[in-house]
């Protein structure tokens, strides 16, 4: 028999999907089931994008330019312009989603088996993509004690080595719901500039800052031009998922040539899609406005809720709609499976993501999920009501 690659026997499982099987047999078995393992928003599309496909005139549906359309470029760097973020159109290029962009800085600035450095928890993908790239993520570890702050400098310092490439963030985080403060990102700008490595920024949350505190791009850090790659998409912002839209954007020529060609490769992204995410940009403030309004309360229930429960530890998100959590027990895959397959309150249970997937780190996050709250707060409360009341009975 043909045996497969070590590269896919290494591929890792996601931790938000895998246990969609349990999930859609508790459907069978008559279960409701609230979802607060996947950052699927249920905030409705803008309808501008959507009225863009219905009435598009296209007679034929091509290809577009590997590096994107340019009147889709153009108005991206409009909008980055509104954020304080000054780029052009050819400091950008389209991508399959924010997950594209990421694989094209991966291949453009790594070599099998270099090194990047990443605080972890992070995205669980940055694992996938980085075995996919032949890279190996070096950890280093936020704690929930200090809210998954930007660990202390000197750790970073400690595990570069001539391997060491860049350091990835995820600013606002997934899953911790963290955001990096503008003097966080000078430090992280002053640690790349000194050891001459990349600064990689996935900032596909931007707009989901709270409490009165605006995000700070590190295109925005004066000086890091030639270290700067930031990762975005249309995904979240516009709720927009299924789009599959997102970009690379650096002012580091090199990387945008070398990107390139990676989008060559591909031929060129989705053309409906980017029709629908060029016509997004024209969506007015106040759609985010409240957006970040209906999250902010939304967050607010979810962890008044949570800090009810004994034993429970939690970190408080001040960005994204995700955040960590804590709980008394040992394994949190096993207890994500009971509740699907064994568990319910009146025929309702909870799908929660464990959140060891989240971590590089073997045996770290066993006793942690990962909750995102996109759901409306009447079912957060009810969500975290079946947590409260699994947890009295649940025995590792």
């Amino acid at each position: 028999m043909p045996i497969i690659s070590k590269k896919g026997a290494s591929m890792p499982e996601s931790p938000i999907r895998k246990l969609v099987p349990y999930a859609e047999k508790a459907y069978k078995a008559g279960k409701t089931v609230y979802h607060l393992n996947i950052g699927q928003p249920d905030i409705k599309t803008p309808q501008v994008a959507l009225d863009a496909v219905k009435i598009h005139s296209l007679e034929i549906l091509a290809y577009t330019r590997s590096e994107g359309s340019e009147g889709f470029r153009e108005k991206l760097a409009n909008y980055y312009d509104k954020n304080g973020i000054h780029v052009n159109h050819d400091d950008i290029i389209v991508t399959t989603g924010g997950s594209e962009a990421l694989m094209f800085a991966f291949g453009s600035i790594t070599d099998i088996g270099d090194e990047v450095i990443i605080p972890e928890p992070f995205y669980a993908n940055y694992n996938g993509f980085s075995t996919a790239s032949g890279v190996k993520v070096v950890p280093v570890i936020s704690k929930i004690e200090n809210n998954f702050a930007l660990p202390p400098i000197e750790e970073f310092e400690k595990l570069i080595t001539p391997k060491t490439k860049g350091i990835l963030i995820c600013n606002p985080g997934n899953p911790t719901g963290y955001l990096y403060s503008k003097e966080e990102i000078k430090k992280l700008a002053a640690i790349v500039k000194k050891h001459d490595l990349f600064l990689i920024s996935d900032e596909v949350y931007r707009e989901f800052a709270y409490d009165g505190v605006s995000h700070y791009s590190i295109l925005q850090e004066e000086g890091l031009e030639e270290h700067a790659i930031v990762i975005d998409s249309v995904s979240k912002r516009y709720s927009m998922c299924g789009a599959r839209i997102g970009c690379l954007v650096t002012k580091n020529k090199e990387v945008i040539k070398t990107a390139l060609k990676f989008a060559q490769a591909r031929l060129s992204p989705p053309t409906l899609a980017q029709i629908a995410s060029e016509a997004a940009l024209d969506t007015p403030q106040s759609y985010f406005d409240d957006v970040i309004g209906e999250y902010v309360e939304r967050r607010n229930v979810l962890i008044e809720e949570l800090n009810k429960i004994e034993g429970l530890k939690v970190a408080n998100p001040k960005g994204a709609f995700y955040c960590i959590a804590e709980l008394p027990i040992k394994n949190s895959d096993a207890f994500a499976q009971w509740l699907l397959e064994s568990f319910d309150v009146n025929g309702e249970t909870v799908m929660v993501a464990p959140a060891a997937g989240f971590y590089s780190t073997p045996g770290v996050g066993l006793n942690q999920i990962r909750i995102a709250y996109v759901l409306n707060t009447d079912s957060l409360k009810k969500s975290v009501n079946i947590l409260k009341e699994a947890l009295k009975v649940y025995k590792d």
